[in-house]
């Protein structure tokens, strides 16, 4: 479902204030001779009333993987108005050149010259908003940190400001196994996709060599900078958020990886700014699961007319963080829906939270702190294998299973039965007294919702390598035995703890395969005490919620048309060998196939990654990553096939990754990249 596009109860719009139409294939010339390729739909009448400009800067394709979801917002906003411009970033799709990396100067530095190029254009006004998620979520706070004068807001969904600690490649300190590997591999194999012939030309065979031989595997690079350095500084606009001196509408979701720059947007930037947070997995409002969807592309356009037409659509007059409380629900890997209601607040922080403290008092949370005996928190490999994928999609069986499967793996902690519904909205945070008894460790919490039947679903989590507890980048080997006070910051949530309800959290030095397990199995000692607590955000004041108007329904422009060529399907299975104790999560999702109509190409992929471990043994971590991706039409057809591997011992990762590509049976690339890169505090 990742470029797919499923069904929903949205509306479909085919007509417009507007008359549109489409522009494909363009080129948007560098100043270094590069060419990058576009696609734009503008009004008919657009160079005799020029329109202000949204721009959406990928490295996915617009021609075929993101042609489906590109149907349904840029004609739309085209018939609102606006030139809506697909780009390619330089190395990707159509364009010239290599993508040696994620959001590296080069990509800012093109943006710069693409915006430029639109203000110069006869439909143009000069004014440009940029929109995207995921990456095109960072490029667009990357480059209005950048300043340019034709950019004069964004819209940013799905995306981060820090780029260390808040992405795919490492979460307090720790290395995301369950992705480091994983958003590797995918970026492998998408950069080994070929330029179509029907727009380059014959120079396309000779262009698809040169992308594969010369587009490095981004894991390498990845691994080699295991702390906050200049290398993850660059295009994180936490380092300086007055850089941006634009408008920011930051929006996201709670079941995705990238919840958390949302709150911090708004509590530092010095600008008009927005912020919109609903129970969705990592897609677009008006589409995403788990429902409820709003729509979208109607506040999209409120906020596109404030600021690049100079209309009053009075949507700075509202709330500045619209956010769904979830109820609470039964642990299950999907939902279509969740339950729950739509809260404001004026402010981040909010003013109407309290903290509520709960302490440690023997397997209880209480309010009272106790000095009891200190409770041993020892290592157990699998604990993790029930906790979802980090960044979910909305697949069939991404989210955390019931954390029973998980809590008999780690240290737990329980409540009263709450007497009230009790709704939290913000980051809960353990604050921890404890020690180790190795250098290196780290510590895993979860807070979850215990209904009267027992069942636990997982409400937040949080994770802190323990030799990053003062800094990022210094981190520092515990002394083992010596007691240390740590926060582990839980991802922002909101949430309503039914009546009758407990809070639970649990504990452990392990959560495989989000965190790469430590070189040596520790055990941590947590110590009962004043130190030692939950905090929870408590929302109490509901002053301003009852003042929100309804999101109007979802509704997009038509999809493309398309054929079917083979369903996708997805399976996810936890294996354990009862004789060797090894465990396995083995994740397989088949995209499917389709066809286009507008362009005749097929396209489609399979992915399966592994993860095992054997129990008592962290060394034995292994992830291997497949990819099998095809794009042609008719005699043109290409096929790509690699497989990427991550070991570790005590010293060191190793990495091997390797493309094969086929041009119809013909194999006519294989190359290995290898490497051994040292453990540095991870």
């Amino acid at each position: 479902m990742v470029f797919n596009v499923r069904e929903t109860n949205r509306s479909i719009r085919d007509e417009f204030p507007r008359k549109i139409k489409e522009l494909n294939n363009l080129w948007i010339p560098m100043s270094d001779g590069t060419k990058l390729s576009a696609k734009i739909w503008l009004p008919e009448d657009a160079e005799n009333n020029p329109v202000p400009a949204i721009l959406e800067y990928l490295p996915y394709r617009k021609n075929e993987f993101t042609a489906l979801r590109d149907s349904l917002r840029h004609p739309y906003f085209a018939g609102h108005g606006y030139a809506s411009i697909r780009v390619d970033i330089r190395g990707t799709g159509d364009s010239d050149g290599i993508l040696y990396d994620e959001y590296l100067k080069q990509e800012q530095d093109d943006a710069l010259e693409i915006l430029e190029w639109i203000e110069q254009q006869p439909w143009s006004t000069g004014s440009v908003g940029m929109i995207g998620k995921s990456w095109g979520g960072f490029n667009g706070l990357q480059v209005a940190a950048r300043r340019p004068k034709q950019l004069k807001t964004i819209i940013t969904i799905c995306s981060t400001d820090d780029r260390y600690a808040d992405d795919v490649h490492y979460k307090g300190g720790a290395m995301l196994a369950s992705d480091m590997l994983w958003w590797a591999s995918t970026m492998f194999v998408y950069n080994a996709r070929p330029a179509d012939p029907e727009v380059v030309g014959d120079a396309w065979r000779e262009m698809w060599l040169d992308r594969m031989e010369k587009t490095p595997p981004y894991v390498e690079e990845w691994v080699r900078h295991q702390r906050r350095d200049a290398y993850w500084k660059h295009g994180s606009v936490r380092q300086d958020y007055r850089a941006i001196e634009i408008p920011v509408f930051a929006v996201g979701g709670w079941a995705d990886g990238y919840p958390n720059a949302i709150p911090r947007l708004l509590e530092n930037l010095d600008v008009p700014r927005k912020g919109l947070i609903g129970p969705w997995a990592h897609e677009y409002p008006e589409m995403a699961v788990p429902g409820p969807q709003v729509g979208f592309l109607q506040e999209c356009l409120r906020w596109w007319d404030q600021w690049l037409k100079g209309e009053d659509t009075g949507i700075m007059e509202e709330p500045m963080l619209r956010a769904y409380l979830q109820d609470s629900v039964p642990p299950q890997t999907s939902y279509d829906y969740r339950p729950g209601h739509w809260v404001a607040e004026n402010q981040w922080p909010p003013a109407a939270i309290k903290d509520q403290r709960l302490y440690l008092n023997e397997n209880k949370l209480t309010e009272k702190p106790a000095e009891g005996a200190s409770i041993k928190v020892g290592s157990v490999q699998q604990h993790g294998m029930h906790a979802g994928v980090f960044c979910p999609f909305g697949q069939p069986g991404d989210l955390p299973a019931d954390q029973r499967n998980e809590n008999g793996y780690a240290v737990v902690f329980e409540s009263e039965p709450v007497r009230e519904e009790t709704a939290i909205l913000g980051h809960p945070t353990f604050r921890v007294e404890l020690s180790s008894d190795k250098p290196h460790a780290l510590v895993a919490v979860r807070l979850n919702d215990v209904a009267p039947d027992g069942s636990s679903t997982r409400v937040t989590w949080g994770m802190l390598n323990l030799s990053h507890r003062d800094s990022d980048e210094f981190p520092e080997e515990l002394e083992p035995g010596k007691k240390y006070v740590v926060d582990v910051k839980m991802d922002v949530i909101g949430y309503t703890l039914a009546k009758g309800h407990r809070w639970q959290l649990a504990i452990s030095p392990n959560y495989w395969p989000h965190a790469w397990p430590s070189a040596e199995e520790a055990t941590l000692t947590v110590y009962p005490s004043e130190n030692t607590c939950l905090f929870l955000p408590i929302r109490w004041e509901k002053a301003i919620d009852a003042e929100l108007k309804p999101f109007p329904h979802p509704e997009t422009a038509p999809v493309l048309s398309k054929d079917i060529l083979r369903e996708a399907k997805r399976t996810r299975e936890i294996k354990h060998d009862v004789v060797t104790d090894v465990w396995t999560l083995d994740d397989y999702s088949d995209e499917g196939a389709r066809r286009l109509h507008v362009n005749g190409v097929e396209y489609g992929s399979t992915n399966r990654n592994v993860y095992t471990i054997r129990g008592g043994d962290p060394l034995s971590a292994k992830v291997e990553c497949d990819w099998t991706l095809d794009v042609g039409r008719g005699d043109w057809q290409t096929h790509l096939v690699t497989k990427s591997v991550m070991t570790a011992d005590e010293n060191n990762y190793y990495l091997t990754n390797r493309l094969t590509a086929y041009e119809g049976d013909k194999e006519v690339f294989d190359k290995t990249w290898e490497a051994e890169i040292p453990r540095d505090f991870t």
